[in-house]
């Protein structure tokens, strides 16, 4: 059962004591006198349902949100994570939980050892930005899973190891950095609509959260018209171009492939 409607407080109409002078002024035709913007709208506050029922202490399900984990056997030189090969980090991670890896190990066979990526490497090239605020840049790595989904994951080095803070897989339709924040758009389960989650480093819980997760009406897809229009006769006009400006945007490092 889907309950989506919440009822509203009525409104209560409010008297407004208007002054003699205002009445006064109101009678006059001049263009510059004074006018009445009408009754003020009553603010309404949210009103709790259900006040008597207890509270949940616990979640019903473990989504893995704030969990981190240490990666084992990757050397960060200079604590730079741009020296860094995605590659290694998701190797490392597949020596220490190899069943985890078994869809992908295939592909990860392919990715150089070392050497140059074949077609079947799962992972792609990794973005660089410091998204914790402590001044150094962490690594955005994305992998390749079946069924067209992409596992996202963000690494940062501390206390001189490379942890892993954000883990996150889905249905991918693009992922984007936005200063500090990684947003994550996947397909949804409704036509039309898509999910985006906006995941912020916490500084309390050390890693990467979820901040936002909304669905958002995108519309249906965009088909060809079935009686297109006929182009116009006449010549356009000739206009000078306006040139192309630079747009910012996150880039990966120099030597990645």
């Amino acid at each position: 059962m889907d309950i989506r409607r919440a009822g509203r407080r009525p409104a209560v109409a409010l008297a407004l004591a208007v002054p003699a002078a205002a009445l006064l002024l109101s009678g006059c035709g001049d263009a510059g006198g004074l006018q009445s913007a009408g009754p003020t709208p009553t603010a309404v506050g949210p009103r709790e349902l259900w006040p008597s029922l207890t509270p949940a202490s616990a979640a019903v399900d473990d989504y893995g949100a704030g969990e981190t984990d240490v990666v084992k056997g990757v050397t960060v030189p200079g604590g730079d994570l741009r020296r860094v090969d995605p590659v290694s980090v998701i190797r490392a991670q597949q020596a220490a939980d190899p069943d985890a890896y078994k869809d992908i190990a295939k592909g990860l066979a392919d990715c150089g050892d070392p050497g140059k990526r074949g077609p079947d490497c799962p992972v792609l090239t990794a973005y660089f930005a410091d998204l914790t605020g402590d001044g150094k840049d962490d690594m955005v790595v994305g992998v390749k899973a079946p069924k067209q989904q992409l596992v996202v994951r963000v690494f940062m080095y501390r206390d001189g190891t490379l942890t892993q803070i954000m883990n996150d897989e889905d249905a991918v339709i693009s992922v984007e950095l936005a200063g500090d924040t990684v947003v994550v758009r996947a397909v949804a389960d409704l036509s039309g609509y898509e999910y985006r989650t906006s995941w912020q480093y916490d500084a309390h819980q050390k890693a990467m959260l979820p901040t936002r997760d909304e669905i958002v009406r995108t519309g249906p897809p965009q088909t060809p018209s079935a009686d297109p229009t006929e182009p116009p006769t006449e010549e356009p006009r000739e206009e000078p171009s306006a040139s192309p400006s630079a747009s910012g945007s996150a880039r990966p490092s120099p030597g990645a492939s």
